[in-house]
């Protein structure tokens, strides 16, 4: 008697959407001339980041992204997933929303999910278990986020980094799995880490909010994005690693079965004292975020989609995201025929 296949889940086509307005660095330093641009600069190793229009949101951003990914595809999605902490509303979701401009079936499911930087595994998480249970057949995984929207304009040391963007992904049933087994991580204790603090029902945003300066000169008022740096970093240094470990063990690997490491791109100085800690040679080390910035649950996917323009062979890529929460995810993707994603 013949053994049942499993069913598997892979990457089919992903792409991703940059706002066309552009913050350089030489005009961050002309509204901060006291600030050593060129070494923040040399630090973070981020040279410019793409920021989203006045009238233009994270759905905005996520239908363009899906709109090229569905190009790609015969046939149509019976699901999505919408990641983004900025969405349009806070009622209705951007996912159903999304599902209306595309001009997508009624019968299909669509749902937001509230997740920063690690929301891009989480979201394969998420697919997978749909395409493998066969609730669904095809899933479109949508991250956009504004974070722009939501930083103070005096807050030079957040500006700097972060930038806007989206990206979408199709995910589908397959012979093979390209999506391998997961590792996931909250500790909600330190959520107030990186938050904003007057944004919900607990706390509503206040017209009369004090300005907050920092040693640093930063201003923000509760009203917008907070990040505490050294907090985040120290997370990082402490959860990554074994996140890491428990990721290649998880899927049966070491790192001369992968090809390459993808990181959240959080900013080049986190990664590189990630990389020294882990010993991870830097051949098989990603870094790309000098053109874009921090795109939160963006940064992966599109450093993914930068990685298959470049290349035509299959290969196994450790994914790892960390941050909001606080929250951490891993995984090991197989991208066959990278260069038609």
């Amino acid at each position: 008697m013949s053994q049942e296949r499993k069913i598997g889940c892979s990457i089919a086509a992903l792409d991703y959407y940059l706002p066309e307005n552009i913050l350089v660095n030489d005009a961050l330093g002309v509204q901060f001339p006291d600030w050593d641009i060129a070494k923040a600069e040399k630090k973070i190793g981020i040279k410019q980041r793409h920021i989203a229009a006045k009238d233009e949101t994270a759905l905005d951003l996520g239908e363009k992204a899906a709109r090229k990914v569905l190009k790609r595809i015969d046939g149509d999605v019976d699901f999505i997933l919408f990641c983004t902490e900025t969405p349009d509303y806070a009622i209705p979701p951007n996912a159903t929303l999304l599902q209306s401009r595309l001009g997508l079936s009624t019968s299909i499911g669509a749902y937001d999910f509230n997740l920063g930087c690690s929301g891009f595994v989480f979201g394969l998480a998420q697919a997978k278990g749909l395409i493998c249970s066969g609730i669904a057949r095809r899933v479109l995984l949508v991250t956009a986020e504004t974070y722009s929207k939501v930083i103070n304009p005096l807050d030079k040391g957040n500006r700097i980094i972060f930038g806007d963007a989206a990206a979408a992904c199709i995910l589908e049933k397959s012979n093979e799995s390209g999506i391998g087994e997961f590792v996931f991580g909250t500790d909600g204790s330190q959520g107030m880490t990186l938050a904003i603090p007057n944004s919900g029902m607990r706390s509503t945003w206040d017209p009369e909010a004090a300005l907050i300066k920092d040693r640093n000169g930063n201003g923000r008022t509760e009203n917008d994005l907070y990040m505490d740096g050294p907090g985040i970093f120290n997370f990082t240094l402490d959860r990554v690693p074994e996140l890491y470990a428990q990721t290649l063990a998880r899927n049966d690997l070491d790192i001369e079965s992968l090809d390459l490491v993808l990181f959240h791109q959080a900013n080049r100085f986190m990664l590189n004292h990630l990389r020294m800690k882990m010993q991870i040679p830097a051949d098989k080390f990603v870094v790309d975020m000098e053109g874009t910035g921090n795109t939160v649950s963006s940064s992966i996917p599109i450093a993914l989609k930068n990685i298959c323009n470049n290349t035509d062979c299959t290969l196994s890529i450790l994914l790892a995201g960390f941050g909001v929460g606080l929250s951490w995810a891993g995984t090991v993707v197989t991208i066959n025929s990278c260069g038609v994603l």
